[in-house]
């Protein structure tokens, strides 16, 4: 299927202008991003990642973008789309600005808004590969989802390069911390273990709700303490002494089966995680 684009209040076609050349957006990435997604026509956990899109605008300076404009645009995209969708991704960047990395003066540029539907390519499970880059802790936008993707591009060619689907980083005291565009989860000891949100990694949705379902339902799943997993970690795994998984809103959860090029074995309580995430997610599609 074709992308479906809702840009200012209308749909447009592939080839149509939705912004500007000077948009702040393309000129210096000041924009962030949700992806949802899509299940019987609907926007999965939409209300939470509009949460989410709220707190990035605001880490980022910019006002709360318009709810009510974005669930119109994710309406209109999805009743346009084919019945083969699997995602939406909203944009929102600053608007208009000058070449530089500063702004339009206070009140004088609108954000510009898009609202994207197209088709997903799904995986029961994962390869990965660790990358020699890290993630900034102490960054400006640490824990932001940001447009500003360049770093993860990078990392995710590499892995791709390596036969693998997902690139692992660590921050900059040697703690594990995420994928490009997932969470990760190591099981051990028992349990399944996400690195805390102090590390560096994105607070993602399906983490959100899998910590809190795994909760309700008695699984093991919990965020690490301080310094609980060192990026060395990822050695038990390749050893086949501790097992992985990964967590993200268009894989849901799912076992890794490789790790830097070799096989690994997923673990039980992936496997579980897995299962329970699916199965309580069918029930509800905003939770």
């Amino acid at each position: 299927m074709s992308i479906v684009i809702w840009a200012d209040g209308r749909l447009c076609g592939p080839g149509d202008p939705v912004v500007t050349a000077v948009d702040h957006g393309l000129t210096v990435g000041d924009g962030i991003f949700e992806t949802c997604s899509v299940a019987d026509g609907h926007a999965f956990a939409l209300t939470r990642h509009l949460r989410r899109l709220a707190r990035s605008a605001r880490g980022l300076g910019l006002t709360d973008p318009d709810e009510d404009a974005i669930r119109a645009g994710v309406e209109a995209v999805l009743a346009a789309a084919g019945p083969d969708v699997g995602r939406v991704r909203i944009t929102v960047t600053a608007g208009p600005g000058p070449l530089g990395s500063n702004r339009a003066e206070p009140g004088t540029a609108r954000q510009t808004v898009l609202v994207l539907a197209g088709p997903v390519v799904r995986s029961a499970v994962a390869r990965v590969v660790r990358v020699p880059w890290v993630r900034n802790e102490r960054s400006a936008v640490a824990g932001l989802k940001t447009t500003s993707y360049a770093e993860n591009v990078v990392a995710l060619a590499q892995a791709y390069r390596r036969g693998a689907d997902e690139a692992l980083l660590a921050n900059t005291v040697g703690e594990l911390c995420e994928g490009t565009g997932s969470n990760v989860l190591v099981e051990r000891g028992g349990e399944l273990v996400t690195p805390g949100l102090a590390s560096g990694c994105l607070a993602g949705i399906t983490r959100e709700l899998l910590l809190e379902w795994a909760a309700e339902d008695g699984l093991p799943v919990r965020e690490a303490r301080a310094g609980e997993l060192p990026f060395e970690v990822l050695d038990a795994v390749a050893a086949g002494t501790g097992h992985l998984s990964l967590s993200g809103s268009i894989r849901n959860v799912v076992p890794v089966v490789s790790l830097d090029e070799r096989d690994v074995v997923p673990g039980e309580l992936s496997l579980a995680a897995r299962h329970l995430f699916e199965t309580r997610s069918a029930e509800n599609v905003d939770p």
